[in-house]
């Protein structure tokens, strides 16, 4: 299942409280207002309005006031299916360049750096175009030497300090199969400058400090050779599609390729596919349309429209038979098989497809839900679609538990299948996943981004299911009958899939791509462009920030010995119900495991099963999880149906009957889910920076059990826990439309309290940070082809004096592609396709801030990184430009950034954790203007500069000389045991 749907189910709608789903007319209308002709969908709820400029733009627009922002996206029909076949990865190519500047952006001398773009254009072709290998290594010298002089004439980041001074978020690129898009969210007042620079971007891209961008591609795609599931991905489509080029040609491109590339075809694919009748402008959010329409049409009527190829590929033949490939990775073992469906242009198999995908997961009734998650048979198992143009996919996916085969996690699957096949299956959830689908579309429209984004799918699929269709998917759901679902299943589920079986091993077919040899080229990160210096120039009409005020946002009230936060809901009739523990993983062992229990357990009436049944109809959900300080308890659904929720929650709580058999079940998973880790390099890496940070009694290491302490550890144990866990303190946290009057009353009647609360749960042991008094080391060996780097310095407790400049150094210094750590190490130097510097402040008063660096990248490219990453710890890099666009880009998002619902009482509780009783966001805002370059460098010279750290390093000891660490600092190897602590 995708998280749009598990969202939707979790917070589904009554199909009982509704009755029947009210069929409404989704139809196109036009209208016409300030000059400008646009289509419309009656009833359509995100009132959305779709324009076609004269030169073919697509313009869609929908309004939404809740804050002062705007979701933008702009989306291009051309990705990786478009690609020339002897230039696969070209769109993905595009993307990265499209944040390069143009001749009027990004350039300090166009007349200067036009020449020397040229010759590298054409150094390019020849290398292209060349098999010797000398003779190419002496043309890639050359690309090298004259990139460094064009590089003399470049000012790297251009596009993201513009977008940073207007207060932009999220500045982004992707591409996929049938589209690459540009995505934005900038303040309501920023939308004159985002035109103007948007408008400028497409003009006329230049493909300036191209090499060096190149790099971060080579380093995206030797990315994915560590990336087993990607490989999966890649396996899957390959065989489902031996014609269609979703099979045929991978975004980011065949490795032959990323080492030849072209910048003529680059520009000829810009040429030909970003034109306005191929193009959209998508903004959701608080502007007025008629207004926006005649700012959008003047920034973008240059643009000419011009007759574009749709790609359109013979058809693919049926498939008859089982298909089966195998891939290898260091990863736990798991399973793919995947079905070709009819595209998203096929409403009807659209319609039936999403039932049948909720049927047979919709994370608590659905086949794979009840009969093997919830009862143990594997150790996770899922479906999942995904809605193409052309084709769909549908995927069933399952790991095994311990001592289980591929084999067997494919027959359970399948069974599932046939089951719904047969029509065993209750018809009834069709018309709930009907109203489950209508809920989540009323909760998007709160959020711009979801609008923006259910709006680009329209746009990409536009030939096929129009908005007045995916209006009206809500209705079409309700009407689906269950012979249609079991008539799809058989036509479309048969036995032509392709199954791909993802064991544990050597991949022996890794090709990395070799890292070429490049000079640092020049930032200019000092100097501006006349453009940029205009754009700054633009107004922007001042909007006020909001503060919280602790006393008015949220209301406080008791319901026994626990205090209430409350917020009212006044926009739907929906609730949140929290409850908060002062105590967390810190103070227990058994508290992870009872937790996981938790979800299998039954009551004395009730079993596991009824009870994720039941609450599937009463359309609620409940979610139990924990922090080093803290368990949140949080239970939600529909208003009218708060007492039932909450009481089967607390029957469930303290009521749950211990199984010893499902216990063991437990354990079984739990020991596979270690296994499981010590294959994951991430949880590797943070192993590691736990470690650095706490010594070797540490959190990972000292808070869990033993295997042995494990297998010992009884279901009466862990039950108890559960069963005790109300007696403790607690806060109420709840959002929702009930008055605090009527919260407390009902709460009293299906929440137990105490007369008195126990007190905590002592802490397991006391975690200090260690501020490091040497450098070290910390080694671990795992098969890859990257290597993973941390750097880690725990330094001083909490000062809330400090927060401002904590606040401003993240932002100027490692936080974003405008900062300074992603200019030198990605943009200059080429080092990383992932990199940042953050110095994190602790979430209480008593503990300490610490310092992350991180850079991702070759292994070959180790002892480049770490002294360039060093250099900038250890010298302050003073940009006075750099400075001015951090502080706008802080200013700008905290006047429009809105805390709102139930986060209010959570930022009260925050902030009560620091020792703090007011919004702290008010006091860095009165700061920024004062704070200025020498006071960043004091901070870091005080906090950072010269100061022991230790590294944490994960790689291969194959491709990693680790005796040559040694002159970084004392080298530790640790084992996985040491790692993880078991």
């Amino acid at each position: 299942m995708p998280s749009f749907f598990k969202t939707l189910l979790a917070s589904a709608l009554v199909v009982s409280s509704l009755g029947s789903i009210a069929q409404t007319k989704y139809e196109w209308k036009s209208a016409n207002t300030a000059g400008y002709n646009y289509k419309f969908v009656t009833n359509d709820p995100m009132k959305a309005r779709f324009y076609q400029l004269k030169n073919g733009l697509t313009v869609i627009l929908s309004e939404n006031h809740k804050e002062p922002r705007i979701q933008a996206l702009i989306p291009t029909r051309a990705g990786s299916n478009t690609d020339p076949k002897d230039h696969t990865g070209l769109a993905h190519y595009l993307e990265h360049m499209l944040f390069k500047g143009t001749d009027k952006y990004g350039s300090l001398d166009w007349a200067k750096e036009k020449p020397l773009l040229d010759k590298i254009n054409d150094l390019y072709e020849q290398y292209n175009k060349t098999t010797d290998a000398a003779k190419r290594k002496e043309i890639y010298k050359e690309i090298d030497k004259t990139s460094g002089e064009a590089a003399k004439y470049a000012i790297a980041n251009e596009y993201d300090k513009m977008m940073a001074a207007m207060g932009g978020q999220g500045t982004n690129a992707f591409t996929s199969y049938e589209q690459t898009v540009y995505t934005e969210d900038i303040p309501t007042n920023a939308i004159d400058r985002f035109l103007a620079l948007q408008a400028e971007r497409f003009r006329n891209p230049v493909l300036r400090i191209f090499h060096t961008e190149l790099e971060a591609v080579y380093e995206e795609k030797n990315r994915s050779l560590d990336n087993d599931p990607w490989k999966v991905e890649e396996t899957k489509y390959a065989a489902l599609f031996p014609t269609h080029n979703y099979g045929q040609q991978t975004t980011i491109g065949t490795i032959e390729h990323l080492k030849n590339p072209s910048l003529i075809e680059i520009k000829n694919y810009f040429n030909k596919y970003y034109v306005p009748n191929n193009m959209a402008i998508i903004m959701v959010g608080d502007f007025n349309s008629d207004e926006l329409i005649k700012k959008i049409d003047k920034a973008f009527a240059y643009m000419q429209t011009k007759p574009v190829q749709e790609y359109k590929p013979a058809p693919e033949l049926p498939l008859t038979a089982p298909i089966i490939k195998e891939v290898f990775g260091p990863t736990p073992d798991n399973i793919t098989i995947a079905w070709r469906w009819p595209g998203a242009v096929s409403p009807k198999e659209h319609i039936i497809g999403t039932i049948v995908d909720e049927l047979m997961s919709n994370s608590k009734a659905g086949l794979i839900d009840i009969n093997l998650s919830k009862a143990q048979k594997v150790l996770r198992a899922s479906s999942s679609p995904d809605w193409n143009k052309d084709y769909s996919v549908w995927t069933l996916s399952g790991t095994p538990k311990n001592g289980q085969t591929l084999e067997e996690v494919r027959d359970l699957l399948l069974g599932q299948l046939d089951l719904l096949k047969k029509g065993q299956f209750d018809e009834s959830i069709i018309k709930a996943i009907a109203a489950n689908y209508k809920l989540n579309a009323i909760q998007s429209l709160e959020k711009n981004d979801a609008r923006a984004y259910k709006l680009l799918n329209d746009f990409v699929v536009s030939k096929g299911i129009d908005w007045n269709e995916t209006s009206a998917m809500t209705d079409a759901l309700s009407k689906v009958t269950k012979q249609q679902v079991i008539d799809f299943a058989n036509k479309y589920c048969g036995n032509g899939y392709v199954i791909v079986y993802k064991r544990k091993g050597e991949d022996k077919n890794i090709t990395k791509v070799d890292k070429p040899e490049i000079t640092q080229v020049e930032t200019n990160r000092e100097k501006q462009s006349d453009f940029l210096k205009a754009v700054n120039a633009m107004p922007m009409k001042d909007i006020q920030p909001k503060w919280l005020d602790y006393n008015k946002d949220l209301q406080k009230g008791k319901v026994g010995p626990a205090e209430v936060l409350y917020v009212k809901n006044a926009d739907n009739d929906l609730f949140r119900l929290t409850y908060r523990f002062d105590m967390g993983s810190w103070n227990s062992k058994v508290l992870p495991i009872a937790l996981q229990y938790l979800n299998f357990l039954g009551t004395p009436t009730m079993s596991a099963e009824e009870i994720s049944k039941e609450y599937y109809k009463l359309a609620s959900n409940f979610t139990a999880n924990f922090t080093d300080h803290h368990i949140n308890l949080t239970v939600s659904g529909l208003n009218e149906n708060f007492d039932r929720t909450v009481s089967l929650f607390e029957q469930l709580v303290t009521s749950a009957k211990a199984d010893p058999a499902t216990f063991e079940l437990l354990k079984g998973r739990l020991l596979k889910q270690r296994n499981d880790a010590k294959a994951n390099k991430g949880a590797i890496l943070q192993g590691l920076a736990q470690y650095a940070q706490f010594g070797a009694k540490n959190p990972r290491t000292a808070l869990n059990f033993t295997n042995e302490e494990l297998k010992a550890l009884t279901a009466d144990e862990v039950v108890n826990f559960l069963k005790d866990l109300f007696n403790f303190k607690h806060t109420v946290v709840y959002y929702g439309p009930k008055s605090l009057e009527q919260l407390s009353a009902d709460l009293s009647k299906v929440h137990k309290f105490p007369t008195q609360f126990k007190a905590d749960l002592p802490l397991v042991a006391n975690f200090d940070r260690i501020t490091p008094s040497k450098t070290q080391v910390l080694f671990t060996n795992f098969d890859m082809v990257q290597a993973e780097i941390d750097w880690i310095r725990p330094t001083v407790k909490f000062d809330p004096a400090q927060t401002p400049v904590v606040e401003l150094f993240n932002n100027y210094f490692g936080g974003g592609m405008s900062s300074i750590v992603f200019q030198t190490i990605r943009e200059s130097k080429a080092l990383a396709y992932s990199t940042y510097a953050y110095y994190f402040t602790p979430n209480t008063k008593d503990e300490k801030y610490f310092l992350v660096g991180y850079v991702g990248t070759q292994a070959d490219k180790l002892n480049e990184a770490i002294p360039s990453m060093n250099e900038l710890f250890n010298v302050f890099p003073a940009s006075e430009k750099n400075l001015e666009t951090a502080k706008e880009s802080m200013l700008k998002n905290y006047q429009t950034e809105r805390i709102t619902q139930d986060a209010i009482a959570f930022n009260y509780l925050a902030a009560q954790e620091k020792g703090l009783n007011y919004d702290e966001r008010s006091k860095i805002f009165e700061a920024l203007g004062k704070l200025g370059l020498e006071d960043l460098k004091k901070f870091q010279e005080a906090n950072i500069a010269n100061k022991p750290v230790t590294y944490c390093i994960v790689g291969s000891e194959n491709k990693i000389k680790v005796d040559e660490l040694s002159k970084y600092g004392e080298v530790k190897r640790l084992t996985l045991e040491d790692v993880f602590g078991y």
